[in-house]
């Protein structure tokens, strides 16, 4: 099975969290990250300043963050095929976070 490769061209923030990216078939995708932004690896990009930090990895022709948050450009290039297993995943990290408590809070 043939898998094909991408490689992302050019993106530009439209919106918070939401990027529109270019690839080298020259089809475009407008992508909210904000729905799939969980977890230790994309968690820290619900950071608006930390996620509009991306930058395009000239190497290997994706999206990048300064903390190593990335995407597969075949992922971001199909995104509307990837974007609900994202969001389970995401769902599945938020319930594991241990819930916020009173106890450190001196009386």
């Amino acid at each position: 099975m043939k898998h094909p490769i991408y490689r992302v061209e050019a993106f530009e923030i439209v919106a918070p969290y939401t990027l529109n990216v270019t690839f080298d078939d020259h089809t475009t995708q407008l992508i909210d990250f904000q729905p799939v932004l969980a977890g230790a690896l994309y968690g820290p990009l619900r950071d608006l300043a930390v996620f509009n930090q991306v930058t395009l990895d000239p190497e290997v022709h994706t999206l990048v963050w300064p903390n190593g948050a990335d995407f597969d450009p075949a992922t971001l290039h199909d995104w509307s095929r990837y974007v609900r297993q994202f969001q389970r995943m995401t769902q599945a990290w938020r319930r594991k976070q241990p819930k916020p408590t009173l106890s450190h809070v001196r009386h």
